[in-house]
């Protein structure tokens, strides 16, 4: 079956039940194992509500959204396919994405396997709104290319400040800011880690949505000029807390998430 063909929604997908209590104890076990990332994904589907629906919508009934759907574009084999990218120049976001993806030890293809640990194939629903939400979910870790945001444990959850304001989804913010605590806790540093997240929302809200965008194309374009035509800002409040932290004692694996420790 093409995906052209797949139904808009699936009439088994629930669209606007938000399950708070359920997100919550999924948190309590990513606090418990930080490595259980699966735990995440667990987090962001139960607190997907209509506002995200909406907005996949929305997106996939637009000019633009048919037209990504009639390419047919697989964005995960897309950004692994680093000999498709060999001849952008130093500057351009295909050669800092391939950079970071090496030095990190990161895939397209690995996120995708891990999202897969909480939603199995048989459990996943054959749908348009599927193909939109694995969208978000593969242009991660682009995202972080575009905004500055490092895969520290406050670039992490800055860059879901981010997220929320562009995808709507309540659990995102959840994790952020739960995110942003557990560093307060952890650290006991000084640095304004919640202003860090507000400023993350501020750009994330100011910026063009960057899951709308054509992926191919900004590959090929220069960063800053990636940024500046999607409107994205520089995390200046971020930057200053890893200076302060650092000021404080505070060595790199004090602040970064144990997979990425790992990686």
């Amino acid at each position: 079956m093409s995906i052209t063909d797949l139904p808009l929604v699936h009439p088994d997908r629930k669209t606007s039940r938000m399950r708070p209590l359920k997100a919550w104890q999924h948190f309590r076990k990513l606090v418990a194992d930080k490595e259980d990332t699966a735990q995440v994904f667990h987090i962001i589907e139960s607190m997907k509500g209509k506002r995200s629906h909406q907005q996949a919508w929305d997106f996939l009934q637009s000019e633009q959204g048919r037209a990504f759907l009639a390419d047919g574009n697989d964005i995960t084999a897309m950004l692994d396919d680093h000999d498709r990218w060999a001849d952008c120049g130093p500057e351009t976001v295909a050669a800092t994405y391939m950079s970071f993806m090496k030095r990190e030890g990161l895939s397209a293809a690995g996120l995708v396997a891990e999202s897969y640990k909480f939603l199995p194939l048989e459990k996943r629903h054959e749908d348009l709104t599927e193909w939109y939400f694995n969208r978000l979910r593969d242009t991660h870790d682009l995202f972080h290319i575009l905004t500055g945001y490092g895969r520290d444990a406050l670039g992490e959850a800055s860059l879901l400040g981010f997220s929320y304001e562009q995808n709507h989804n309540p659990g995102i913010l959840f994790i952020a800011y739960a995110g942003a605590r557990q560093i307060k806790k952890e650290t006991g540093t000084s640095a304004p880690i919640f202003a860090a997240i507000n400023e993350g929302r501020r750009l994330g809200k100011a910026a063009k949505k960057l899951a709308h965008m054509d992926v191919e194309k900004v590959m090929r374009e220069d960063l800053s000029a990636a940024r500046k035509r999607l409107g994205v800002g520089k995390p200046e409040t971020y930057f200053r807390c890893l200076e302060i932290m650092r000021s404080e004692g505070l060595t790199e694996e004090d602040f970064m998430p144990p997979e990425a420790q790992a990686a």
